[in-house]
């Protein structure tokens, strides 16, 4: 069997919905000022109508990570969503005046889509971890959930795909055809990985969740509650990986701070990807 080469797929049109909901400006990128259950009717909405897209759930760390890298922050403004995955996103868009706004963190919002699923029918890919994290994760996700739908999984390599390996991909989600294909890598390279990959898989939705696979199978522990509406919830990863997570926060943290407190006197002023029309954002251009 042969395959198309992942350069002869067309680009997909990744249209945001026709009730495109506001969106706050954090440090230029746009963050969809909504809560989980707007999240979730968006979500839905989308797999209904046939609409195509990925989904990036973005905080602190994405929003650094566009300041230095503007491919990056290019495939932030071309999300179907950016949902904020995170509190100080929260706040922020509080502050610009969206005060329904929520966290809609990721492994909250997998859940969810979950849930629902086994009502309505969607069905879900699993791609990310190490190997065995994702048939692991599906084991749990169909024991919680009994009726739901986990119709295959894929544990990417830690680099680049080779072609051998995007073809494997490209057949595997092509036989199944799933309605969510759920991306458990680090940020950037799973916001990445969607936008290299939509426009030739065979699927409505990418969703990337971060550490949503290993929070799930329960390799990582999740914040309790309080610490998360506290915007804390970093120092409970934190003490769970200081070596890999050390550098992130103190880089991040401490810029994200210095650069917000910059925009929000209004001494520095970030304009929102082309993409995004003035009249539904809050901008400080």
């Amino acid at each position: 069997m042969s395959f198309a080469k992942l350069s002869e797929f067309p680009s997909p049109s990744l249209t945001a919905p026709s009730f495109n909901p506001p969106r706050a400006n954090v440090l230029g990128v746009g963050v969809h000022a909504i809560n989980l259950d707007q999240a979730l009717e968006i979500l839905d909405a989308s797999i209904t109508s046939g609409r195509k897209g990925y989904v990036c759930v973005t905080g602190v760390h994405g929003v650094m990570e566009a300041q230095r890298n503007r491919e990056f922050r290019s495939i932030l403004d071309q999300a179907l969503l950016v949902t904020p995955d995170g509190m100080p996103t929260v706040w922020v868009g509080r502050l610009q005046g969206h005060e329904r706004m929520r966290r809609v963190f990721g492994p909250d919002l997998m859940l969810e889509v979950c849930r629902r699923s086994v009502t309505s029918g969607h069905t879900h890919f699993l791609c990310g971890g190490k190997p065995g994290v994702a048939e692991q994760l599906g084991a749990v996700l169909r024991q919680r959930f009994p009726g739901l739908r986990v119709v295959g999984t894929y544990a990417p390599p830690f680099g680049a795909l080779s072609p051998e390996e995007e073809s494997h991909l490209i057949a595997a989600i092509s036989q199944v055809r799933p309605s969510i294909v759920w991306v458990g890598m680090s940020t950037p390279r799973q916001e990445s990985f969607m936008s290299r990959y939509i426009p030739c898989l065979e699927t409505k939705l990418m969703i990337g969740v971060g550490a949503a696979f290993d929070m799930h199978t329960g390799k990582i522990k999740d914040a309790p509650y309080w610490i998360k509406q506290a915007g804390l919830q970093w120092v409970h990863r934190l003490s769970q990986e200081p070596s890999r997570l050390w550098k992130r926060y103190l880089v991040n943290n401490s810029g994200f701070v210095m650069k917000l407190a910059f925009q929000m006197c209004g001494a520095r002023r970030y304009k929102l990807g082309s993409r995004y029309s003035q009249s539904s954002s809050t901008s400080m251009d």
